[in-house]
């Protein structure tokens, strides 16, 4: 009798950091841009853009691969309510780190595993609560010229010397914070049907 063939596994992200994490587990993947607007709704909470820009990633590339398993996944700085995006340049990322300074942030991140073959279609919140220190505005700018992060919503790279801005950081799925909660994505790729500690045995 012929065995079932492995599930195909798609990362439905453009994120160099969600390749990376995602590389901890030891899985085959490919890589496939979502290409989604992510514009924030009128009054929308940040964990609802989170969770809704997460299932629109795996989504969209599900659409093209339905045989796949896709994940999606995407984190929004909160701070106070209101949803903080990537800066996409260096004055805007001062003023989100100013703004910051010495306040706690929850980073919402979010991640979605779907596959429209199977009709599973699964999706979680990671929260972390993060505390900047009180930050000198000239901390804030050799911090961005020595690591650039501006490609990173809230402005820091807590894997890099961004830790150095922080005073503390709370959270129960520890990558979350970089942008991909893998205890989280893993126990969805297990309920998906991907093995993630499966005996690979010689050819």
């Amino acid at each position: 009798m012929n065995a079932t063939p492995p599930l195909k596994l798609i990362l439905g992200s453009s994120s160099v950091y969600r390749r990376e994490l995602l590389d901890r587990l030891r899985l085959n993947y490919s890589v496939e841009s979502p290409q989604v607007d992510e514009t924030p709704f009128a009054h929308e909470r940040p964990a609802d853009l989170a969770i809704r820009l997460a299932l629109a990633k795996a989504c969209a590339v599900a659409t093209k691969f339905p045989a796949a398993v896709v994940i999606g996944s995407d984190q929004v700085a909160d701070l106070d309510g209101e949803p903080l995006g990537k800066p996409g340049s260096h004055a805007r990322a001062v003023v989100q780190l100013q703004r910051m300074r010495g306040r706690t942030v929850v980073f919402q991140t979010a991640v979605a595993v779907v596959c429209l073959g199977t009709g599973f279609s699964q999706h979680a919140l990671a929260p972390v609560r993060v505390t900047f220190r009180d930050l000198t505005d000239e901390e804030i700018e050799n911090y961005l010229l020595a690591e650039q992060p501006y490609d990173c919503a809230g402005s820091a790279k807590s894997e890099g010397l961004g830790i150095s801005l922080l005073e503390s950081i709370e959270s129960d799925d520890p990558t979350a914070l970089i942008g991909l909660p893998l205890i989280r994505t893993s126990a969805m790729l297990r309920s998906a049907g991907i093995s993630l500690l499966h005996r690979r045995t010689a050819p």
